[in-house]
């Protein structure tokens, strides 16, 4: 598992986990019970009962604090070696489905996300802090399933990664579409049919690039 908290450049006392701990998750409480228009620093301290000049000791604002409650959600996923790099995928999908269904995770990603259709900033701070960072995930199973021999080894690393860029996408897109946009289940046979079409696929790429 991949435990972190909010980078500060700040110079001060050392920082607190808990403290770090118990503002996250108040200010995840906080969206579920307000919304992100009525959510404020004063009112995730109170929750979290610390002060308010704690908070902007970490995080210059609002939106920082929101991606960063959601990001250290996201870094719960992890990619146990099953066998086999379909199985590995269907794992980490399940995983992100049982995630987006708690109330603080689809509160505050949605949150997020609509906020920052007109916050460039905010936009990327979450590919920073969210997207780039859970990458990870697909860099490890690609190796993983090299190593197999399931997939080539590679050859060009700019295709490499926009290969990357594409299982990212089409993982998280599909997983949240579903789950968030169609609020369809998604069960152990609706992520076998997509955990198919991904090995299917980038075996196709791996083709191409012979």
């Amino acid at each position: 598992m991949c435990s972190r908290t909010p980078r500060n450049s700040r110079t001060g006392r050392p920082r607190s986990t808990e403290a770090d701990t118990a503002i996250l998750e108040a200010t995840r409480a906080a969206l579920v019970d307000l919304g992100w228009s009525k959510l404020t620093m004063g009112d995730v301290a109170g929750r979290a009962g610390v002060a308010k000049t704690t908070l902007y000791r970490r995080w210059a604002n609002k939106n920082e604090l929101v991606v960063d409650a959601v990001a250290v959600l996201f870094d719960e996923l992890e990619l146990p070696d099953l066998g086999s790099l379909q199985a590995d995928i269907e794992h980490v999908v399940l995983q992100f489905a049982a995630l987006l269904e708690r109330p603080e995770t689809k509160t505050a990603l949605m949150a997020v996300v609509a906020e920052s259709t007109r916050d460039a900033p905010l936009r990327e701070r979450i590919r920073a802090s969210i997207v780039d960072r859970q990458k990870r995930l697909v860099l490890a199973g690609r190796r993983r399933a090299q190593q197999r021999g399931e997939l080539p080894s590679d050859r060009d690393p700019t295709t490499v990664e926009a290969t990357d860029d594409l299982i990212f996408d089409v993982i998280a897109g599909a997983v949240v579409h579903r789950a968030l946009v169609s609020a369809e289940p998604v069960d152990g046979q609706w992520v076998a049919r997509l955990s198919a079409l991904l090995v299917g696929g980038l075996g196709a790429v791996a083709t191409l690039g012979e």
